[in-house]
């Protein structure tokens, strides 16, 4: 037997699988973002959305308990919920986030806003491909990016109550420092768990690493529009 053309056969199929998936993750993830994005412009530009939303200050917190229920729901079910369903619970939250993030319209300019928009599709896009071609093992720093995560979440909620500009300032910073590094990761940990996982389960992965990165992609871009977008429209 061969041993040597059985290697290079396995490992072409395997990293023609991680190729298959990573695109279906880049593509479910783009359709994500657009859906958000077209909806947050679509309600930021609505006098009577925005008043509605200002209003009604329960809409905000069933949507956010809503989105929470689909992160934990995909994740913790990912194994029993087919594909169809994962997809259709991804496309709500990214509907959710869309209406959630329509206000940064009235703190921040069009132009800002786009800006903003292009420099974290850059860093990003960078962050993403090192993280899909590094010989690298980044799960050390994932473990490590988590609990600096959890730290974050603990000082914007004590920050509530501080109203320190200078805890923001911080804050943003380190934010931007976490997702950057979170993009890398979870690119790193979706191509490893495609090379292995069976192909029944291939579908399932791709949107769960599409919201994984969804999430890294819109956290990294709300903190650098804090840092370079300033407190208020002009």
């Amino acid at each position: 037997m061969d041993y040597n053309n059985s290697y290079e056969t396995t490992y072409a199929v395997s990293d023609t699988r991680v190729s298959s998936v990573m695109k279906r993750v880049y593509l479910i993830m783009t359709v994500g973002l657009a859906l958000t994005g077209v909806l947050a412009y679509v309600c930021g530009n609505s006098f009577g959305y925005l008043q509605w939303f200002a209003n009604n200050s329960w809409a905000f917190w069933v949507m956010a308990i809503g989105e929470l229920a689909i992160v934990f729901g995909v994740s913790a079910g990912i194994n029993k919920i087919s594909t169809a369903t994962a997809t259709a619970l991804f496309v709500i939250f990214a509907a959710l986030n869309g209406l959630m993030l329509a206000p940064i319209f009235l703190a921040y300019t069009h132009v800002m806003i786009a800006k903003t928009f292009f420099i974290t599709a850059g860093v990003f896009g960078a962050m993403s491909i090192y993280g899909y071609s590094t010989d690298r093992d980044l799960s050390k720093f994932g473990s490590f990016l988590m609990m600096a995560l959890f730290g974050l979440i603990i000082a914007m909620l004590v920050n509530i109550f501080l109203k320190s500009s200078t805890m923001d300032w911080i804050i943003s910073i380190v934010g931007v420092l976490i997702f950057v590094g979170l993009t890398a990761w979870d690119t790193q940990q979706v191509k490893n768990i495609a090379a292995v996982a069976p192909q029944d389960t291939l579908g399932r992965l791709a949107v769960l690493g599409a919201l994984n990165l969804y999430l890294d992609f819109i956290n990294l871009f709300l903190y650098l529009l804090r840092i370079f977008g300033g407190s208020s429209r002009d």
